[in-house]
């Protein structure tokens, strides 16, 4: 008996629905003229009218629907500058301006930006102000999370790179996606959440394998 497990699987084609929805969502892609990656465009319209048909919770609906917002911004601001490298800076947001790790995240965000990389943070004070505060704000993009408990943070970007997320699982997916790679300075729980998780997709193979540096601030 032939071993097929190694043998790549053929790509099946999408279910498709019935006739009259064909129709409609072909006419459809028509009126917004989409010519790029059509077949996508129209498994996800044949998707969302299959979940309105399962019956789907309306708070099922509204993550599905936001979580998709939520994206489409974040490819939108992203787009023009895909062909520039980036680096996503976890740390703490409580870090004052006099700790030697702040000024450690300053001297990093200048160094990343003179070697040609962008930076990407949370958005936050401490240590996310520090490296946009090195980069500058025109080598910089802001990922920002709403939380309850935390006032608005300040402008530290333009808007074009800036976006705004309600969900942590859009926001994390933004992170992985547009880095090449990622420094880890001294945080707390959401630094450690973000760091585990990165390594957790790099070990598993579901994310490309990238640099991973860890730093502690001078003489510690």
């Amino acid at each position: 008996m032939t071993d097929t497990r190694d043998t790549p699987r053929p790509r099946t084609r999408a279910r498709r629905t019935d006739p009259v929805t064909e129709s409609a969502i072909d006419a459809l892609l028509d009126a917004g003229e989409v010519v790029e990656d059509r077949d996508l465009y129209s498994e996800m319209m044949r998707t969302v009218l299959r979940m309105a048909r399962d019956g789907a919770d309306r708070g099922d609906v509204k993550i599905t629907n936001g979580a998709l917002r939520e994206l489409r911004s974040a490819y939108r601001r992203f787009a023009p500058y895909r062909a520039t490298r980036k680096v996503s800076v976890f740390g703490s947001a409580r870090t004052h301006p006099d700790d030697p790790a702040y000024v450690q995240a300053v001297e990093l965000g200048g160094a990343l930006a003179r070697h040609g990389f962008m930076v990407i943070t949370g958005g936050g004070p401490g240590i996310m102000t520090a490296a946009i505060e090195g980069a500058g704000r025109e080598n910089s993009f802001v990922v920002t999370i709403r939380l309850p408990f935390e006032d608005s943070p300040p402008t530290l970007v333009d808007e074009e790179r800036w976006v705004r997320f309600r969900y942590f699982f859009t926001r994390k997916l933004t992170f992985m996606k547009e880095s090449s790679a990622y420094v880890v300075c001294p945080g707390g729980f959401g630094t450690m959440d973000e760091t585990f998780e990165l390594l957790t997709l790099i070990q598993t193979g579901k994310e490309t394998p990238a640099p991973v540096v860890l730093i502690d601030p001078p003489d510690e």
